[in-house]
């Protein structure tokens, strides 16, 4: 087996390429596994390697977050580009479809590098400690992967309560061809799989690495378990949502993680978008001007019109997109990334061009808070209105709005709606929209041309790539492709 070595650039590692001939000998950057986990450097480095497999740009360099969003009501494509999500806007792909293929192979070759570097490390000649570190960052590259899967290609968790196909379970590492076949696990099966490396991962993972870089671009314990909130909010399991979030959010302010990481609410929405190496950024990927996502993957290519990005997807300024909510007063800070340019509405959450200098968010604090206040709101008996659940929500929103006045929702349900349209203003753009409308057995809205997409239709999920079906016998495709 051969392993690739990665180089890494503010934590985010580009591959590099080698020639596999049979005559000639092994370069220098391509190693085999017993040199490539000889000593604690390159060992560091191959986990390395694992964020840059995360942040490709199938995945969180940003078109799995368009993916995820566009979907929704909240966005009108501008440029009919079957290269960049019209298909998945209008909800009319097939297996075939470029999206559809490239996402599962990228997700795919995330999770089996981390199946690679897990059995690497686990005989590593390194340090015990240190061992167990990285083997607990890979956890939670694959961990994340397989979620991200989840949320496009499965039924949701909630549909059947974990019974209908999920993906396809892959543990072990594959460095040669054999035998392809191999069924889809259930949606609890893959769940549980998600949530068991989160677990050993919170475990084993550093409570810090001591620098802000570092605590932003790798997972440390508090990534573990922030990433747990959102898995069970996902899987409706309110409690455990309320078990992992009471780790990191305090029952009052001030808001911030109680040990590990201080991983706080910041003051001033504004700065988020500025520094990435905040400490409301949990998890993020980075980018810089010679390690870019690439043209028509980051984020910033998306939602910006020339020339700072394609002008592919416009703002709904329509009901029912969010940006037409009057309740989402123009006093509030959030709206200050709303910008107007050739009579169209954009995010401008990511200004540069090509992303070249905005990292990727994967979690954040403010999400943390979101999914415990929903967790606590939903847990509550009867139709009462959790005290705690409703102090977080006014704590988000004054923070980007302190001049509005409390929340004071009638009852239970009214407080949900309004932490569910919170999460539509606070984490807008950021990778969402699918996954709060699947969860809660919602029909996708329409818009613009496009039709609502009800629970029951074919199109509510992804097909499973045709590439896969066509090494793969015993992988069944989703109904109706």
């Amino acid at each position: 087996m051969k392993l690739k070595i990665f180089s890494f650039v503010m934590l985010a590692a580009m591959a590099v390429g080698c020639s596999k001939e049979k005559l000639e000998p092994i370069p220098q950057t391509a190693l085999s596994d017993a040199v490539a986990f000889s000593d604690s450097s390159r060992s560091v480095q191959q986990v390395f390697g694992l964020y840059s497999s995360l942040k490709a740009g199938q995945m969180y360099a940003g078109r799995y977050q368009v993916y995820q969003d566009v979907r929704g009501e909240e966005f009108i494509n501008r440029t009919n580009n079957a290269v960049t999500a019209w298909l998945t806007w209008q909800f009319n792909l097939t297996a075939s479809a470029n999206e559809v293929q490239n996402l599962w192979a990228a997700g795919y070759a995330a999770i089996n590098r981390c199946n690679v570097v897990i059995n690497g490390l686990n005989t590593a000649p390194i340090n015990a400690t240190l061992k167990r570190n990285l083997i607990a960052e890979a956890k939670v590259v694959r961990a994340t992967a397989y979620f991200m899967l989840m949320q496009l290609y499965a039924r949701p968790y909630t549909d059947g309560n974990g019974t209908k196909l999920g993906v396809i379970l892959k543990l072990n590492p594959e460095t040669s061809s054999g035998d392809n076949n191999q069924a889809r696990a259930t949606a609890a099966e893959v769940y549980a799989q998600i949530i068991k490396d989160l677990n050993e991962a919170e475990a084993d993972l550093p409570a810090t690495y001591g620098g802000a870089a570092a605590n932003t671009n790798r997972a440390h314990r508090n990534t573990a378990i922030a990433l747990k909130t959102r898995v069970y909010l996902n899987m409706g399991q309110w409690a455990n949502v309320i078990t992992e979030g009471n780790k990191l959010v305090p029952t009052a302010a001030p808001w911030r993680a109680p040990s590990g990481v201080a991983n706080e609410l910041l003051p001033n929405y504004g700065t988020i978008f500025t520094n990435y190496t905040n400490s409301e950024m949990i998890l993020s990927m980075p980018f810089t001007a010679l390690d870019v996502p690439g043209t028509q993957n980051g984020l910033g290519w998306y939602y910006n019109p020339g020339p700072n990005g394609g002008g592919e997807f416009a703002l709904n300024t329509t009901a029912p997109g969010i940006a037409a909510n009057t309740g989402w007063r123009t006093s509030d800070a959030r709206r200050n990334f709303l910008v107007v340019s050739g009579g169209q509405t954009w995010l401008s959450k990511w200004p540069n061009p090509n992303n070249a200098a905005d990292p990727s968010p994967v979690i954040r604090y403010a999400e943390v808070m979101l999914n415990l206040a929903e967790a606590l709101a939903r847990n509550a008996a009867g139709t009462s209105v959790d005290a705690r659940a409703l102090a977080i929500l006014n704590a988000v929103r004054k923070r980007a709005d302190p001049t509005i006045t409390d929340f004071a929702p009638a009852d239970k349900n009214a407080l949900i709606d309004l932490i569910l349209t919170e999460r539509r203003i606070e984490l807008l753009g950021e990778g969402f929209r699918t996954s709060d409308i699947a969860r809660t057995n919602q029909t996708f809205p329409a818009k613009g041309p496009v039709g609502a997409v009800a629970p029951s239709a074919d199109q509510y999920i992804w097909p499973i790539s045709i590439a896969e079906l066509l090494v793969n016998k015993a992988c069944q495709q989703n109904p109706g492709y």
